[in-house]
């Protein structure tokens, strides 16, 4: 057997590998035997099935088979041998497609294999790179919001008999024709209109006063911004249908409901908190603002991996095997479109170059993922998991044992490392460059850009 490389650039290189019959026809023959004691035909006991008898049936089939095999465990095995850092896969060449052989157990085979390859680059972080990391401040507006949120969401239901700011309308929508008539076979349906979601300060003012049997024309699209998901939910159509939509609507009110906010009592700190962890309104609101606080240091840092990611992709600059990573990704996925390839290429483009700077940061720094850090990352992402449904915290030992089942899913394990090596990948950066502290409220925070 003979392999070569023939070298395109730095980016591209073509694996060639020749067979003669005696590097397959060992393999071919002791294959035919095995199939051969495990066959079971009409005319033969058993395990009995003459070779030749096997050769003259299969024998193409398993030819292909074993060609194809040797060509695998060769090829990988060369890479690995040649150290090639490869991206994606290995493409055989279309050229060999048309070339014709005889399967006749004596042809010499030969095959072209298109190779993507890594390029080298340095990296060089220093105390010179500089970003801003932000502490993020609680302010009145947003804790407020929140402490009124969380006294809704323990409050009661109540029927008032006039809308005010905040209510929920239960109504009757109904298709308007231009004229102001009811639109023929138009769209009819029930739904709670939440005043808090309404956009339009005019539309939202005239929908506040309403009583039972009120009816006014409603501008449905301006009333919440052509936001098309949120104007289908309302009418139960689809979003392309809503998203079309010229017609005002009559909206007739059925009910006026409103949540009621409970009242800052012992009874509601204790179903919050626990009972006596909380005893007075001040130590109430210190909790909330304890919990927006740790809320708002993942924002921080979400903010600033992602920015740490941006700042690295511009600043390590390298060139990827293009043309050969988008023929595999078409030749891996042959539903996609030409349309859909270009349009995402950038972005696999921009994750491929963050996945080999992470992976270089790693190998030059001997950076270690050991399975005890992967332990303790998955249990507190499972335990994050289970205080989004209740505010009391899983027993540790049974939260320890739903870290092991879970981790014992290979995919889950995969994802876990994976996050585990991007956090000290992350803290590597961080440790390196210079980040500069600067506190910011909350509202303000949102308006940045990521």
């Amino acid at each position: 057997m003979n392999i070569s490389q023939e070298k395109i650039d730095n980016l591209n290189t073509v694996v060639k590998i020749n067979i003669a019959p005696a590097d397959y026809q060992p393999k071919v023959e002791k294959a035919i035997k095995e199939h051969a004691k495990k066959a079971k035909m009409p005319g033969f006991r058993p395990g009995m099935v003459p070779a030749a008898h096997i050769k003259k049936m299969y024998g193409k089939s398993i030819l292909v088979d074993e060609i194809n095999n040797l060509l695998s465990d060769t090829l990988n095995k060369y890479l690995e041998e040649q150290q090639m850092e490869v991206l994606g896969q290995p493409l055989p060449k279309t050229e060999d497609d048309k070339k014709e052989y005889n399967w006749d157990f004596a042809d010499d085979f030969e095959f072209n294999y298109e190779v993507g390859l890594a390029p080298d680059f340095d990296i060089d972080f220093s105390s010179k790179d500089k970003l801003t990391q932000y502490v993020i401040k609680v302010d009145d507006e947003t804790l407020a919001s929140r402490i009124k949120n969380i006294r809704r969401g323990y409050g009661k239901m109540t029927n008032p008999d006039v809308s005010a700011d905040d209510d929920v309308l239960y109504s009757e929508l109904t298709q308007l024709s231009p004229d102001g008539s009811v639109f023929e076979d138009g769209i009819t349906n029930t739904a709670s209109v939440r005043l808090d979601q309404i956009k339009d300060e005019t539309i939202k003012k005239s929908l506040i006063g309403l009583k039972k049997g009120d009816e006014v024309t409603l501008d449905i699209q301006k009333a919440f911004d052509n936001d098309a998901a949120k104007v289908a939910g309302l009418l139960k159509i689809e979003e392309d249908t809503a998203a079309d939509l010229k017609s005002n609507f009559r909206l007739t009110v059925k009910n006026v409901n409103r949540l009621e906010e409970s009242d800052l009592n012992q009874e509601f700190f204790d179903k919050l908190f626990g009972e006596g962890n909380v005893t007075t309104e001040e130590g109430f609101r210190e909790k909330i603002t304890e919990e927006l606080e740790t809320m708002m240091l993942q924002d921080a840092e979400r903010k600033l991996q992602n920015d740490i990611y941006n700042y690295s992709l511009n600043k390590v600059q390298f060139e990827l095997p293009d043309d050969f990573l988008k023929r595999w990704l078409k030749a891996t996925n042959e539903k996609l479109s030409a349309e859909e390839l270009e349009g995402g290429y950038a972005d696999f483009a921009k994750n491929l170059k963050w996945t080999l700077i992470a992976n270089k940061i790693v190998k030059d720094n001997k950076i270690e993922i050991k399975y005890d850090e992967v332990f303790a990352y998955a249990k507190q992402s499972l335990d994050q998991q289970f205080r989004m449904y209740s505010q009391q915290s899983l027993p540790e030992e049974q939260l320890a044992q739903y870290t092991v089942q879970y981790l014992q899913e290979k995919e889950n394990a995969n994802k876990i490392f994976e996050e585990v090596k991007a956090v000290k990948v992350f803290d590597y950066i961080k440790s390196v460059i210079t980040l500069d502290k600067k506190e910011i409220l909350f509202t303000d925070f949102n308006k940045l850009e990521d």
